[in-house]
């Protein structure tokens, strides 16, 4: 059975079925409980599973991973919710220098199984510090896995990967498609391999490689370019940390054009990478430069102005025509 549900659904009817399954599984953060959370992704889970295992915590981000932390060695599975994407950076030292760390200190004796979600990215007009674009500031850690879905299914698929995975895990939500649109997701149980991106779209003129709600502005892009006759491949990357070369190298290789498409700022933002890798593994395959369609280097603008800082379709077609005509 299927049924046609949207990413924060999504999101809520997973850790229902994976805290039923695992009694290891825990939810923790702020206002997760009774309130079930600031976009309602836990919501009924306090009423479900009480409140030993969901658990309202101060407002103190440190303080969440740091005692997730202690749980996950002793054998639980914390899934700790940061409100905003930018408060994680308020648990910035105990994700850097604890939680990313603990199997290499331990020499392999411990582990920490932990799940932190996070609503991520702009696009929903929200206040200073609730939109940021974080992926570049997590990616780079060792020992820190990093997902970004873009469906309702792939949300289920990576979620339980995610939970179930014996390390930790950076779960970016891209919160402006929370809701957005609807997909079938299976009820039966399955995951979504961390590590491997996904085609989304066949194409073989030009390779977008995009994550989380650009997914979709590259998909209607690609849709827009094929009326011109341009054939634009859609490479869903899904998982920042680690980067899946093969998909991304054997795309760039088909196509020989490359736009990586990302709404951080460009400046040492993740499409640098992807681009390095690919002209040190596939230079001779490229046609073209590869270009990059970001946002600009400064921060997230406040409600009046933010559509001015997000890049578009149009900005995405722009590149593709560059790449085409070089």
């Amino acid at each position: 059975m299927t049924e046609k549900i949207t990413i924060i659904q999504t999101i809520n009817k997973t850790l229902f079925e994976e805290m039923a399954r695992d009694p290891n599984v825990i939810v923790m953060g702020e206002d997760v409980g009774r309130d079930g959370g600031v976009f309602r992704a836990t919501d009924g889970l306090w009423a479900k599973f009480g409140e030993e295992r969901v658990i309202d915590t101060p407002l103190a981000e440190s303080g969440i991973i740091g005692t997730a932390i202690g749980m996950a060695i002793y054998g639980l599975r914390p899934v700790c919710e940061m409100q905003f994407d930018g408060f994680t950076y308020e648990a910035f030292h105990q994700i850097r220098q604890h939680l990313s760390w603990m199997r290499a200190r331990s020499q392999g004796r411990f582990s920490c199984p932990i799940v932190i979600r996070a609503p991520y990215g702009g696009g929903i007009r929200a206040f200073e510090h609730h939109s940021e674009l974080i992926e570049t500031t997590f990616a780079c850690i060792p020992g820190l896995k990093v997902v970004c879905p873009s469906t309702p299914y792939d949300t289920k698929g990576l979620l339980l990967a995610s939970i179930r995975d014996p390390d930790p895990v950076l779960f970016l939500e891209p919160k402006r498609i929370y809701r957005a649109f609807r997909e079938d997701v299976p009820d039966e149980d399955y995951t979504v391999e961390i590590g491997k991106a996904k085609v989304a779209r066949e194409g073989e003129h030009v390779s977008l490689f995009a994550w989380g709600a650009y997914v979709r502005v590259c998909l209607e892009a690609a849709e827009r370019m094929a009326q011109a006759g341009i054939n634009c491949e859609v490479v869903d990357v899904r998982t920042l940390n680690p980067l899946d070369d093969e998909m991304i190298l054997n795309s760039v290789k088909k196509t020989g054009r490359a736009v990586v498409v990302h709404e951080a700022p460009r400046t040492m933002g993740l499409g640098a990478e992807i681009v390095a890798r690919i002209n040190e593994k596939a230079l001779t395959s490229l046609q073209a430069p590869v270009l990059r369609v970001t946002a600009p280097d400064i921060q997230v603008p406040l409600a009046k102005t933010e559509h001015y800082f997000l890049p578009d379709a149009y900005s995405v077609m722009r590149a593709v025509q560059q790449v085409m005509s070089y």
